[in-house]
């Protein structure tokens, strides 16, 4: 909508959407270390430049961590609270820079991201191969292996016992056909979505054929649960000082993002009330 956009590393900056794509981008590398500090202050400064010098409206900056250590170490290990210091200096070298840059009474910053973490429970795992009358010989396709969830296409004929024996096959584990999934999920009514939808209670991951999960910390559990949930920090001239808003849903991070853009959404599933009480003009 005529408006001059910029991403680093965020997630899918190298895309188009209906043939168009962000005027400016930086893409990491297939091996990238997202751990270093240095580079994520590097990135802080050609930020600033795009803002200062090609007059962008909008940067998307993506900072990998502190989920990788999260997943290596765990949320509670010493590794990724140290990696949360890290971060927090550069949340400074941000909002210094900002002020360096003579952009502190225009930008508005917003700080999130897009999960939670949780410790794998390594006691009691669910695994597939190992549950009393199922066989991989009865399905046609699995996505399996990525945390707590599952999809899987039993061989025609074979949906019912594949369910029967799946669904009681452990305590933490739920298996649903795809038509009775919880709708709060808003997940299962898509054509893409298989006829078996799996997914396991917070600290549970679901193993199929072989253990190859081996993550000390997950994420992807039921939005529910209190470790699932993120931070949401926003700090500029559209926003109030010093205010508390009642938890949200992160899909209403877009509307807002149209609103200081002062451009016209997509359709999407979020609000535009829900965030209003954050703006100084609402």
């Amino acid at each position: 909508q005529g408006l001059k956009t910029g991403s680093i590393y965020f997630p899918g900056g190298r895309a188009k959407y209906q043939g168009e794509e962000v005027n400016k981008k930086l893409v990491e590398p297939a091996i990238f270390n997202y751990s270093n500090e240095t580079n994520w202050k590097q990135n802080i400064d050609i930020a600033m430049k795009w803002f200062t010098e090609e007059n962008l409206d909008f940067i998307a900056l993506y900072i990998g961590e502190p989920d990788s250590t999260g997943h290596k170490f765990g949320p509670e290990s010493t590794q990724r609270k140290n990696m949360i210091k890290q971060v927090d200096r550069t949340v400074g070298y941000l909002r210094q820079r900002i002020r360096e840059s003579g952009l502190e009474s225009k930008l508005n910053l917003i700080i999130t991201s897009d999960h939670g973490m949780e410790t794998v429970i390594k006691t009691n795992e669910i695994h597939l191969k190992k549950v009393e009358n199922f066989t991989f010989k009865d399905i046609d396709f699995e996505l399996l292996d990525y945390g707590p969830s599952g999809l899987l296409v039993p061989k025609e004929g074979r949906l019912e016992h594949v369910y029967s024996v799946l669904k009681n096959a452990h305590p933490n584990l739920h298996v649903y056909k795809k038509e009775e999934f919880p709708k709060r999920f808003h997940y299962a009514n898509h054509s893409r979505i298989t006829p078996l939808v799996l997914y396991s209670d917070p600290g549970y991951v679901i193993h199929g054929r072989f253990k190859v999960q081996f993550n000390k910390g997950e994420h992807g559990f039921d939005n529910q649960s209190p470790s699932m949930r993120t931070i949401f920090r926003a700090v500029g001239p559209a926003f109030h000082q010093g205010l508390v808003v009642e938890p949200f849903e992160s899909v209403n991070v877009y509307s807002l993002l149209c609103e200081l853009l002062g451009i016209t959404p997509e359709p999407h599933d979020g609000s535009l009330d829900v965030m209003k009480p954050m703006l100084r003009k609402s």
